[in-house]
């Protein structure tokens, strides 16, 4: 039973939180998403590199056993065992740049409760602001959802094959691709990296794509395209990608709007995203 009243306490709890954003970490960002951009003080840092910086640190005895930190904290205790980030939004104002401090305001704004096909939801709204130097940078919405885990035999949906984008992409998720990102992002879930404990315990065909790098790829191919930053971004994860096959970047423009999404070959859409 999840008690909403108690975790709507939750609501107005703030966090802070610095890292100094030091060109070693832009070369290690760079390099895990294969990009050319400059890594010396002073340069535009890439795009959502904040993502990257001043994680939530507990000790290693303080990990689950599925290697997530223990329930509350800034985050209110949800009861309900799988948690994905479902969506989010960002609006850009000004550029990070390398050898700048990144500072998170983050805020708790709404916790509610829904139900689902497959069982209860349990929806976190999380505001980010984010400033490098004491400039305003970028505002962030984070849509966090827990919900059961999916039942044993438990048959799924189908869902319709994804269109082909005008740009299209493909990428493969490798293994050494999938933990450098979870080292990037200091995040130890084991289902982005462990993939015996992620069939075996978990239930899943392989190891699971990260939605905050589906975000990333997906936004840097937006300002590739555009030849800039856009002023705006807005995503939403719709099912999962594993690394047991490939899977493409798409986006098509229109009157200076970008679609973007993400999906198998010929398999749905695994994240949708707006870019202005």
């Amino acid at each position: 039973m999840t008690d909403i009243d108690h975790l709507r306490q939750w609501i107005g709890r703030e966090e802070v939180r610095s890292e100094l954003l030091t060109p070693a970490a832009a070369e290690r960002f760079n390099a895990t998403f294969g990009l050319a951009g400059g890594t010396q003080d002073g340069d535009i840092a890439p795009l959502l590199i904040h993502l990257c910086l001043a994680p939530a640190v507990v000790s290693t005895q303080e990990l689950g056993p599925d290697g997530h930190p223990a329930r509350g904290g800034f985050l209110p205790p949800v009861p309900l065992p799988r948690r994905m980030w479902a969506g989010g939004a960002f609006a850009f104002h000004d550029d990070i740049r390398i050898g700048e401090t990144v500072t998170r305001h983050s805020e708790i704004r709404d916790v509610s409760l829904k139900q689902g096909r497959g069982g209860p939801l349990c929806f976190v709204v999380v505001r980010h602001r984010i400033e490098s130097d004491g400039r305003l940078v970028l505002t962030e919405r984070q849509d966090i959802v827990y919900r059961e885990a999916d039942r044993p035999g438990a048959t799924k949906k189908a869902l319709p094959p994804a269109p082909h984008g005008a740009h299209r992409i493909e990428i493969v998720p490798s293994a050494p691709l999938l933990f450098r990102y979870s080292a990037l992002t200091f995040n130890g879930h084991r289902i982005h990296y462990d993939a015996p404990y992620t069939r075996k315990e978990e239930g899943y065909p392989g190891l699971i794509v990260h939605g905050p790098m589906q975000a990333t790829m997906l936004a840097q191919l937006a300002a590739d395209i555009m030849g800039r930053r856009p002023a705006s971004f807005e995503f939403r994860s719709l099912s999962p990608l594993f690394d047991n096959a490939n899977f493409t970047l798409n986006a098509t423009e229109e009157e200076g709007r970008l679609t973007l999404w993400t999906s198998y070959a010929d398999g749905p859409v695994a994240m949708t995203a707006q870019a202005e």
